[in-house]
């Protein structure tokens, strides 16, 4: 007869979550996940099959964790510079606070060149972003916020870079002073 799981499943992938991104897919273990999840190898492989497969759900759940935080900050706004200058913003202050942690997507992106699943993941995330702001900035040209001759979708590639590259400069604990720099620039891009 079968076991009932004893765990829940989304807290299990969430807690994951927070080891591989302070740790990262290498250095995260398969028994620093049994310890952190609590829970013995034969359960873990019943429920994620693997330590890739269990990163991947991980890597699914920030991005949708983030795309959501973002949709919360900008979606329905009225005025698109001050929404944007404020997630910006947001994530320079996170790193200031904890420049160790950065983005998940962003620490994923430079450790999965073997795991090509992890890569598609990533990929999609930062599609994900692009794409939402794409259509923030489309409307806000549509409401004249933003020139006519300036092109959205590069707009939101750019603006997605800058997320990542911010993340990144963030975990290097370059500071406040060229962070605020780089974002008064990137904002400058929207004028």
């Amino acid at each position: 007869m079968a076991r009932t799981r004893e765990f829940d499943i989304d807290q299990a992938v969430d807690r994951a979550m927070d080891v591989f991104w302070r740790r990262g897919y290498a250095e995260t273990s398969l028994q620093d996940l049994l310890q952190e999840l609590s829970i013995g190898s034969g359960s873990f492989y019943a429920a994620f099959g693997s330590k890739e497969k269990l990163y991947i759900r991980s890597l699914d759940r920030y991005a949708s964790l983030q795309a959501s935080d973002l949709e919360k900050a900008i979606d329905g706004t009225t005025e698109i510079r001050p929404a944007v200058r404020k997630v910006l913003t947001s994530l320079i202050e996170t790193d200031l606070a904890d420049p160790t942690r950065g983005c998940l997507v962003g620490n994923a992106s430079t450790q999965c060149g073997d795991h090509p699943a992890a890569a598609d993941r990533v990929n999609a995330a930062i599609r994900q972003v692009e794409s939402f702001l794409a259509g923030a900035l489309e409307q806000a040209q549509a409401r004249g916020e933003i020139s006519s001759d300036k092109d959205p979708r590069e707009l939101a590639r750019f603006l997605t870079a800058f997320i990542q590259g911010i993340r990144v400069i963030g975990r290097a604990r370059v500071g406040r002073e060229f962070a605020e720099d780089a974002l008064s620039t990137a904002m400058r891009a929207l004028d």
